[in-house]
C-alpha cells in the first residue's frame, strides 16, 4: 500500500499555500517536490509551501526552539527557499489552531526572518508582528516594457522595490520578473509591489513575487508599501512618535498595516484553511523523477 502524506490547503487574502504538518522533519521535501506540489494542473496548487515542522527538530531553527516551538519552513512556488511570508505566517498560525497546537491569543513562530510574535483573535483575524523595515540606501528603478519608475528599496527580511505608478495595468502581466537596476541591488532578486492611491492612508498594489510570479496578495509586501507610503508621505513614526497605519488593498482582499513608534510594524488579515487530504507518496517520487 502506497505511503500517504497528510497535507491541507489554506490562504490569506488569496494567497494560497499547501501546508505540509511534518512535525519531526522527516520528510524529504525537494525544490522539485515541492513545484510538484504547488503545480496548479498536476498538482494541488499554490503560491508557495508551508512545511510545518517543530523548531527542535530543524537544523536551521533549533536555535529558536527556545522561543517558538514551530518553526515554518516556507518554499516558494518554484521550490527555492525564502526568507519570510506574511501571509504564509499566518496561515501557518491558522494551521497550528487548526491542529490544536494553540489556540486563540498569543503564540510565535519561528521563520528564516527569525522569532515572529503573532495572535489570533476571536474574530478570525489574525495579527502578526513583522519586525522593522530596513531601508537600503541608493536610487532603484524597476520597468515594465517602455515605462520606468523610481522605487523604494524595503526590506521586511526579504527584498522589495516599491513603485509608485498612475494605474495598476501598467504592471503588465507580471509573468515574468520586472526589470530593475542597478544588478546589485538585488543579488538574489526581488519582490515588485506596483502601488496606486485610492485615498488618504489607504493603496492598492499588485506585485510580482520572487519565484512566484503574480500573487493574489504579499504580507511582506503590503508592509512594505506601507512604509515606502508613508516615507513618501513625509510620515516617520520613529522620528514623529506616532504610528501610521495603511490599508492595502490586494486582488485578494485587504490588509492593514500600521508601524509603531518603535519601528515594529504589524500586519492584519484574514487566514483560511480550506481543505485537508492526502498526497500519494508513490506519485510524488514517480513526479520528482
Amino acid at each position: 500500500m502506497s505511503t500517504r502524506i497528510p497535507f491541507l490547503k489554506g490562504h490569506g487574502t488569496e494567497n494560497d499555500f499547501v501546508i505540509v504538518p511534518d512535525p519531526e522533519n522527516t520528510l524529504d521535501l525537494s525544490p522539485t517536490a515541492v513545484a510538484v506540489l504547488c503545480d496548479r494542473r498536476a498538482g494541488i496548487g499554490g503560491d508557495g509551501l508551508l512545511h510545518v515542522v517543530r523548531s527542535a527538530s530543524h537544523p536551521e531553527a533549533r536555535s529558536m526552539a527556545a522561543e517558538a516551538e514551530w518553526f515554518m519552513d516556507y518554499r516558494n512556488g518554484d521550490g527555492s527557499i525564502a526568507e519570510m511570508c506574511g501571509n504564509g505566517v499566518r496561515v501557518f498560525a491558522r494551521y497550528l489552531q487548526h491542529a490544536g497546537h494553540v489556540t486563540e491569543g498569543d503564540l510565535t513562530v519561528a521563520t528564516r526572518g527569525g522569532v515572529k510574535a503573532v495572535h489570533i483573535d476571536k474574530t478570525g483575524e489574525v495579527t502578526v508582528g513583522m519586525g522593522r523595515a530596513r531601508l537600503p540606501e541608493g536610487d532603484v528603478t524597476v520597468s515594465v516594457g517602455d515605462r520606468a519608475w523610481p522605487a523604494r528599496n524595503v526590506n521586511m527580511g526579504n527584498p522589495h522595490a516599491v513603485a509608485f505608478v498612475d494605474d495598476l495595468a501598467h504592471a503588465g502581466d507580471l509573468y515574468s520578473p520586472p526589470p530593475f537596476s542597478p544588478a546589485a541591488a538585488y543579488p538574489d532578486g526581488v519582490n515588485v509591489e506596483f502601488v496606486v492611491d485610492r485615498g488618504p492612508g489607504h493603496v492598492a498594489m499588485r506585485v510580482h513575487e520572487r519565484g512566484s510570479g503574480e500573487t493574489r496578495s504579499c504580507g511582506t509586501g503590503a508592509c512594505a508599501v506601507a512604509v515606502a507610503a508613508a516615507r513618501r508621505d513625509g510620515a516617520d513614526p520613529a522620528a514623529t512618535g506616532t504610528p501610521a497605519t495603511y490599508t492595502v488593498d490586494v486582488p485578494g482582499g485587504t490588509l492593514v498595516i500600521t508601524e509603531r513608534a518603535d519601528g515594529e510594524i504589524e500586519m492584519t488579515g484574514p487566514a483560511v484553511i480550506v481543505a485537508e487530504g492526502e498526497i500519494d507518496a508513490d506519485w510524488l517520487e514517480s513526479a520528482v523523477r
